[in-house]
């Protein structure tokens, strides 16, 4: 049976449509939803929820949540929650087909596809790529967390230290845009992320213009430095590496990682990192809380590759994993 949908912007009042329909075809009660903090955080905006629905015959056939990088006229976005209604064949990709559109978005991008649903983005025109994971090892002579077959620790020159942003005021000080990088993040976001997350702590950090966001998580009596955002040009990364290296040695972190596409991977190597192959030997455990002893592949997606960065607080993601 053909369909015909219509498309629009969902309003406060859609909100408990959107949880039945999740609830219903989403496979499980999502947290992100079902949390009052999360989704006041993530999808209010105003009288406005931000959310795109696909309609037929008077009744949803698929939604998608997205989230603003930036609070411009024609924002970029993440897709956040994307869920179609089976039965209603076409209606999930006519919707993420029409999404950039019906947002006046810049650029779309997504943070965690699933990979069997890497080519359908492929067909719409995205691109869809596997996320590199990147890596710095403390010298240590074993490890608590990391299952390490191979010990390769790369050289840092010498170094400024990373400097602290304590507070928003601080960080409308220091915060140098580049609207020219996708997303663009603004300081409207990065005061939101940073300074007005209720569920984790961040610890925000700069050096040269350029800004990194990094968690550390104790575990196993020794610590894992996450690095989740940096916003700046990639070719300025390299010069967080002395920095980077000596908050491992002030955290107590046996490794630091990060998950992020747009910076090199000689980039990356310049700044102390190596890059965790899909058929790496070393085992460095995503899940930490408790520890799951196993490596994580995630993908993403994008409407611009070009000056494209993406890293693991992008998005939805970097988030508590809580089940409802």
């Amino acid at each position: 049976m053909k369909h015909s949908f219509s498309f629009r912007l969902a309003s406060r009042d859609d909100k408990s449509s959107i949880v039945r329909f999740l609830d219903e075809h989403w496979g499980a009660r999502h947290p992100l939803v079902h949390l009052d903090d999360f989704f006041t955080y993530y999808y209010e905006d105003g009288d406005r929820l931000q959310f795109a629905l696909c309609e037929t015959q008077g009744r949803i056939a698929a939604l998608a949540g997205y989230i603003r990088a930036n609070a411009c006229e024609h924002p970029d976005i993440w897709i956040s929650i994307w869920c179609a209604d089976k039965s209603v064949s076409g209606a999930g990709m006519e919707l993420l087909d029409a999404l950039p559109r019906l947002c006046g978005a810049r650029m779309a991008a997504c943070n965690n596809i699933r990979p069997q649903v890497v080519s359908l983005y492929r067909f719409l025109g995205y691109e869809a790529c596997r996320l590199p994971h990147y890596y710095r090892l403390a010298d240590r002579s074993s490890y608590a967390v990391a299952r390490i077959a191979q010990k390769t620790i790369l050289p840092v020159a010498d170094g400024p230290a990373l400097l602290p942003v304590q507070d928003a005021r601080q960080l409308a000080q220091v915060y140098v845009p580049h609207p020219e990088l996708r997303p663009f993040k603004d300081l409207w976001y990065l005061t939101r992320r940073y300074f007005s997350y209720s569920r984790q702590h961040y610890d925000l950090w700069h050096l040269n213009g350029s800004l990194l966001a990094t968690r550390t998580v104790p575990v196993n009596g020794t610590a894992v430095l996450r690095i989740v955002d940096y916003v700046g040009l990639p070719e300025q990364f390299p010069e967080f590496g002395p920095g980077i290296n000596r908050l491992m040695q002030q955290v107590g972190a046996e490794y630091a990682d990060c998950y992020c596409a747009g910076i090199s991977a000689a980039q990356m190597a310049s700044a102390g990192f190596c890059q965790r192959t899909e058929t790496d030997a070393n085992i460095l455990p995503n899940y930490l809380t408790p520890p799951l002893y196993e490596n994580t592949e995630y993908y993403y997606s994008t409407t611009e590759s070009d000056h494209f960065l993406l890293f693991k607080a992008d998005g939805d993601q970097d988030r508590p994993h809580l089940t409802v």
